[in-house]
């Protein structure tokens, strides 16, 4: 997996290569590039697909406390790295957060948003304190046990994915997660900056995301000067993408084509 070595970190990442037009696709939080297998092998003949292990996940290191404005800035200085000039941002959930922030601080850069189970604004106090707990036991000596199937069946809902991802993250139990929780639990609220992005935005949102609900997903078209709708997945919770690649696919490409 090649590295950029770009704004201090070492980030891993897959770029499907060509001089297509391109998307970016930033993963969710306990997540990697992954995630995102389903697009790329749907949408790679067409469209230059880029994606990437976040700071504090998968391959990419986070050694220091950091935002998801830092974020934004590693999402653009990736697209430098690469040669490529501005991309559809694909985010989901905390890829989602990273992506707003990337079209406000950068918005020559990005082209169009994709949004998939995200939000623009904060967790209630109930949620907070759910993730704090969560983090607390990830970074204890603790097998994940409930806790680890109780995270996967609210990011995935899907048992055979569930068991898959929880080995995955038996395995990646590192310290650094303090680093990338303090990046979600501390974020600032866009909601009212939501009129400052230009750019076509798309939702698409589980309807069984329990993590992140569908009136969140509303608020950020209400809230863009060029929303392109909500497009609802069916039985889907947080990662609808891995879930229901049938119906996030075409969305997505419906979309892309009228770019």
């Amino acid at each position: 997996m090649p590295v950029a070595d770009v704004n201090g970190q070492s980030i891993h990442f897959a770029d499907s290569g060509g001089d297509k037009p391109a998307i970016l696709f930033s993963h969710g939080f306990l997540m990697d590039h992954t995630m995102f297998d389903a697009q790329v092998e749907t949408f790679a003949d067409q469209w230059r697909c880029v994606r990437w292990d976040e700071r504090g996940f998968g391959a990419t290191p986070a050694t220091a406390p950091f935002s998801y404005w830092d974020s934004a800035d590693d999402a653009v200085a990736l697209l430098d790295h690469v040669g490529i000039e501005s991309a559809v941002f694909v985010g989901m959930s905390q890829g989602g957060f990273l992506s707003l922030r990337a079209a406000l601080a950068h918005p020559d850069r990005v082209r169009a948003l994709v949004l998939i189970d995200s939000q623009a604004g904060l967790d209630d106090a109930e949620t907070l304190a759910g993730y704090d707990g969560m983090v607390a036991h990830w970074l204890s000596d603790e097998p994940l046990g409930e806790v680890g199937q109780f995270v996967a069946g609210l990011i995935l809902g899907d048992p055979a994915l569930s068991e898959e991802w929880i080995a995955i993250w038996e395995q990646r139990r590192d310290p650094q997660l303090q680093h990338a929780a303090g990046a979600l639990l501390e974020r600032d609220d866009l909601t009212d900056r939501l009129g400052e992005i230009t750019c076509p935005v798309l939702s698409i949102h589980g309807e069984q995301d329990q993590a992140i609900t569908m009136d969140r997903a509303r608020a950020v078209q209400d809230g863009v000067i060029d929303g392109r709708g909500l497009v609802g997945v069916p039985g889907a919770a947080h990662a609808p993408n891995m879930t229901h690649p049938e119906i996030v696919n075409p969305a997505l490409g419906e979309f892309l084509a009228s770019l």
